[in-house]
């Protein structure tokens, strides 16, 4: 099968020309009709492409759910079929989203673009075509062979702290001098970017979009470059590098791992040139004993562990936390851990030895001894948590670790100290205001505040500001609203190196840019904004994300 984008493949699955059998296609059709409900090809083809881009993170790419309830034609014998809930109930979830953390469309999307995704919820979801090896391979390009790159940086900037700054729905990423505050390079980086990791050498910055193409992105030039591209999947979410440098053999930045979300699976690569190495299928029985198989088992987030030659990768819909041994990149050996559906993000500990990742569609925060390859615990939280990576603070409760949640307006304070009280929530917070939409928390070692934002809360109030909260007390002691010369929504809080400094996001509105605040004195520093700044979302810290600073 040749090279596809995924909204391509789409309308080859809506016209039924399978990859296997397009010997057997019969006449094309210009319109599918489920009862009364009719959209055309070309409708079709547009609904697909707004489910892509809006809608597949949270409901599924072929709408069986996750973190978001299934959204099939005739229901899934656990939730309501979207043709019970009918033009009428869909609009009124789309349009006003709800208080569990799914954002109100309207003024978002278009009368024309809602009116579509009613109809188009109402018929049965596209079948996309595989996506194996040699489809991975026909994506591979190295633009700057290893030969040809610099040995040492070409300029005297302070590679450490560099932010590598997504641009949604520009499809790009721009880098930043953290310390000047310049704009040093943006670059076209593929369809919805939705993470950046970095090399362990703290060199490359390596971005995966949503269309699951990732990009190798150079500092050591004057001005960064793309030295290398290829394409995992569809769609993906999650990147990450080798970090083990130990005796069992120096992996330090060797080889790179991304986890599909369609096809479900996850690519071994080699770290320096992007080269595909390997793939393995996700698709599995799910852990909670009922034996159900499941073919869409995406991955849902990849860390390194610095300890072992291991990768972790959380496979959502099964509920498997699969810890991926990379010492034979091309024939990976992998223990299963069966825990609790549906995963998603998670962090390390204070220690670097357990990891933490929330199972957010079942409440509940899950904790895996990496080392020890075991599960540790299983912990009770608020509904939906969000931790993106987490947050370790240390006060006179111990070594905590603190997840936010999508449905509630609360942080949840895990202690993770050996002893009485390990693995409890021994401390809530409760965030302003009422319901949830938290996407992310942040603090640093060198901080004595914790940030949390509340970008998907339908109250205006609450997405434009961020929350701050004293790591001692934990109490609120803050809520700042972002600038008046910038409308949005808050969201993604990023330290400096020094942790002097903390970068937040205003997106999803009018005028779009980064706000800069002091850390201590809780008072802005500067705004960054132009043309060049489109929706900026994510902002990676070269020192912070290298080193699994959070």
């Amino acid at each position: 099968m040749k090279k596809v984008l995924f909204s391509m493949a789409i309308v080859v699955a809506v016209v039924a020309i399978s990859c296997k059998d397009s010997e057997k296609k019969s006449e094309v059709k210009e319109e599918i009709a489920s009862g009364d409900i009719k959209i055309s090809k070309e409708e079709m083809k547009r609904g697909s492409d707004i489910y892509f881009d809006k809608c597949a993170g949270c409901h599924g790419s072929t709408r069986k759910g996750a973190t978001g309830p299934s959204l099939l034609p005739d229901g899934d014998g656990k939730f309501a079929a979207t043709k019970a809930l009918g033009a009428a109930g869909l609009r009124a979830f789309i349009e006003n989203g709800t208080p569990a953390g799914m954002p109100e469309w309207k003024g978002v999307m278009s009368e024309e673009e809602i009116e579509l995704m009613t109809r188009f919820l109402q018929v049965d979801p596209p079948i996309t075509p595989p996506f194996e090896m040699a489809n991975i391979k026909e994506t591979w390009k190295v633009i700057v062979p290893v030969a040809d790159r610099p040995t040492k940086p070409e300029h005297n900037r302070n590679i450490d702290n560099f932010f590598g700054v997504i641009m949604r729905d520009a499809g790009k990423v721009a880098i930043i001098d953290g310390d000047t505050k310049e704009k040093l390079a943006v670059l076209k980086t593929g369809f919805a970017v939705h993470i950046l990791r970095t090399s362990a050498s703290g060199r490359y910055f390596y971005s995966i979009g949503r269309d699951g193409r990732i990009t190798m992105i150079d500092t050591y030039p004057k001005v960064p470059n793309i030295v290398a591209e290829v394409r995992a999947s569809f769609d993906a979410r999650s990147v990450e590098v080798s970090k083990y440098k130990g005796p069992k053999g120096d992996f330090y930045d060797k080889y790179l791992i991304a986890g599909g979300y369609n096809p479900s699976h996850f690519v071994i690569f080699d770290a320096q040139t992007l080269e595909p190495l390997s793939v393995t299928k996700t698709s599995g029985n799910a852990c909670d004993g009922e034996k159900e198989f499941v073919e869409e088992a995406r991955v849902a987030s990849i860390v390194a562990s610095h300890t072992d030659p291991i990768w972790v990768v959380n496979v959502k819909e099964t509920g498997m936390v699969w810890l991926v041994d990379y010492t034979d990149p091309r024939n990976p050996k992998s223990t299963q851990i069966p825990s609790a559906r549906f995963l998603h993000d998670g962090g390390w500990d204070a220690t670097g030895h357990y990891f933490l990742v929330a199972a957010n569609a079942s409440n509940k925060i899950v904790v895996v001894d990496v080392p020890n390859k075991k599960l540790e615990a299983i912990i009770e939280v608020g509904v939906k948590p969000h931790p993106g990576r987490g947050a370790n603070v240390k006060n006179k409760l111990g070594n905590l670790w603190v997840t936010g949640h999508l449905g509630e307006n609360k942080l949840s304070f895990i202690k993770t100290d050996k002893g009485e009280g390990q693995w409890t929530v021994v401390k809530e917070v409760k965030l302003p205001g009422n319901g949830g939409g938290n996407l992310f928390i942040k603090t640093h070692p060198k901080s004595k505040h914790l940030w949390a934002d509340r970008t998907l809360n339908p109250d205006k109030s609450l997405h434009s500001a961020v929350t701050v909260i004293d790591v001692n007390t934990l109490e609120v002691i803050k809520t700042i609203e972002m600038p008046k010369e910038l409308d949005g929504r808050a969201v993604h809080m990023e330290y400096n190196k020094a942790g002097d400094e903390v970068w937040i996001s205003v997106f999803m509105g009018e005028k779009s840019g980064i706000v800069i605040y002091d850390d201590k004195t809780l008072e802005l520093k500067q705004i960054i904004k132009g043309d060049w700044v489109e929706n900026p979302t994510g902002k990676f810290n070269m020192y912070n994300t290298t080193n699994d600073i959070y």
